[in-house]
């Protein structure tokens, strides 16, 4: 679920003699800050080359959310050489009867200033996550979680003229590109897709035989 397109600000709840102040943040994902860009800018830069160690892990299932579809997801996670200043990258792809989700997710060893990088992109129609694969579907979501700040976010807003960000989106499209490769995705996905019955099979379109 995207952050709420709002401009960010802190509101104040009604205070009375008992509750607490209680402050709300609202992200302005379509439209972020020079210096929000800047950030998202540099932690792209940050995003390291595939350095891993030997630990990893691949787990799938099915999920049921409340008020949702029934889905099937993949889940690989593979952690970095100690060297390396971020601790695991770690894939997702979920498909229901209404889309299809990748969310690609970097935690950094020592969180001082960001916590954890969030790229995503979402299919909606009928779910192939074939397509998605094969195409390398573009990042359509970018998200910084940060230690003592509020999240940065960017995501594509249709009514909002964002040529601007392009740039970001780009970038965030390539470290995906990059990491599909790494991970293994087109060869591990299709494999326990397939295993939960989620995998569509390749359309064949069958030839008419030759007049003689």
């Amino acid at each position: 679920m995207l952050a709420q397109d709002r401009p960010q600000q802190q509101q104040p709840a009604q205070q009375s003699n008992e509750q607490p102040q209680v402050r709300v943040n609202y992200l302005n994902v379509c439209s972020p800050s020079k210096e929000d860009q800047q950030e998202i800018r540099s932690a792209l830069a940050r995003i390291p080359a595939a350095k891993f160690s030997t630990d990893f892990e691949i787990s799938r299932g099915k999920t049921s959310v409340p008020d949702a579809p029934l889905a099937s997801y993949v889940r690989i996670r593979h952690e970095y050489v100690p060297s390396v200043p971020f601790i695991a990258a770690q894939y997702s792809l979920s498909v229901d009867s209404k889309s299809t989700v990748e969310d690609l997710v970097f935690r950094s060893r020592e969180p001082k200033d960001i916590i954890q990088i969030q790229l995503e992109d979402t299919v909606i129609g009928a779910p192939n996550p074939r397509a998605v694969l094969e195409t390398d579907t573009p990042v359509d979501r970018i998200k910084l979680e940060r230690f003592g700040k509020p999240s940065v976010a960017l995501a594509r807003c249709a009514e909002v003229d964002q040529s601007a960000y392009q740039a970001l989106f780009e970038a965030a499209s390539q470290v995906m590109i990059r990491y599909r490769t790494a991970l293994g995705t087109k060869r591990l996905i299709p494999r326990e897709l397939t295993d939960l019955g989620a995998w569509p099979k390749k359309t064949t379109t069958s030839k008419s035989p030759a007049k003689k």
